[in-house]
């Protein structure tokens, strides 16, 4: 069974880019293949990464709900090379990327496929590592369930906070499968406040631990180069690096 982290939190705290670190945790201790996923409609994980993508789930869903399937084939063959054909291989993980949301019409039988081979996909993987949607919307349509852990980021304000201590609540309280949740502050200038440990303490989730803001990820960024080619030995990457030894098995 594939044991799986989803990233979940308010837009602009560094979500991706903490889904990036973790990927290239779990490689660097050879916990591979891992399976990144990236679920978030504005998709730019492969941008982390450093890789091109060429199809999306989303495409073929769309392609199969237009009746683009060539005559030679049935819809659940067609959907499977269609699957095999969005996996982008790298070293020691792969990544796939679902794609913009539904559009109008019925994606029924589509969805009804397209989860019955992502679902064989998964166990081929130990690892699998889903970077959502920013906010909770994820949560609400029950998209991200089962995992073993949840992982809210958030930054130092006051509102990416609340956000991420929202996150957790409506997880509990759709009671979609979460093994663990745990809360990382990203971009950390400072210590943080009084103020914020208390929210923290008083919203009873774990702080898994504190990620300083680090200028060669905004360097890197800006340039267009993946973050995650970022040296190892970075404190950004190091603070990372000793969260996840923590909190994954």
């Amino acid at each position: 069974m594939a044991y799986s982290i989803a990233l979940a939190g308010k837009g602009g705290a560094g979500k991706t880019t903490v889904a990036g670190m973790l990927i290239k945790y779990l490689v660097s201790k050879g916990k591979t293949p891992v399976l990144a996923v990236d679920a978030d409609s504005n998709a730019n994980l492969n941008e982390v990464l450093g890789l091109k993508v060429t199809d999306t789930l989303g495409n073929a869903r769309e392609e199969m709900k237009k009746g683009v399937v060539p005559g030679s084939m049935t819809k659940d063959v067609f959907m499977s090379m269609k699957l095999e054909q969005a996996v982008v291989e790298a070293n020691g993980y792969d990544l796939i990327v679902m794609g913009q949301p539904e559009g109008s019409g019925c994606y029924c039988a589509a969805n009804t496929l397209l989860t019955a081979f992502l679902d064989k996909l998964i166990h081929n993987y130990p690892y699998i590592v889903m970077d959502n949607e920013a906010g909770m919307e994820h949560i609400s349509r029950l998209t991200t369930r089962n995992v073993d852990i949840l992982l809210m980021v958030s930054d130092t304000s006051r509102r990416s906070i609340i956000s991420a201590l929202r996150i957790d609540q409506l997880a509990r309280e759709l009671k979609i499968g979460v093994g663990k949740s745990y809360l990382i502050v990203n971009q950390v200038k400072e210590k943080l406040s009084p103020e914020i440990l208390r929210m923290i303490e008083e919203a009873g989730i774990t702080l898994a631990g504190v990620i300083p803001d680090n200028r060669d990820i905004y360097s890197y960024d800006l340039k267009g180069q993946p973050t995650v080619a970022i040296p190892a030995e970075n404190p950004a990457i190091q603070a990372a690096y000793k969260i996840f030894e923590t909190i994954i098995q």
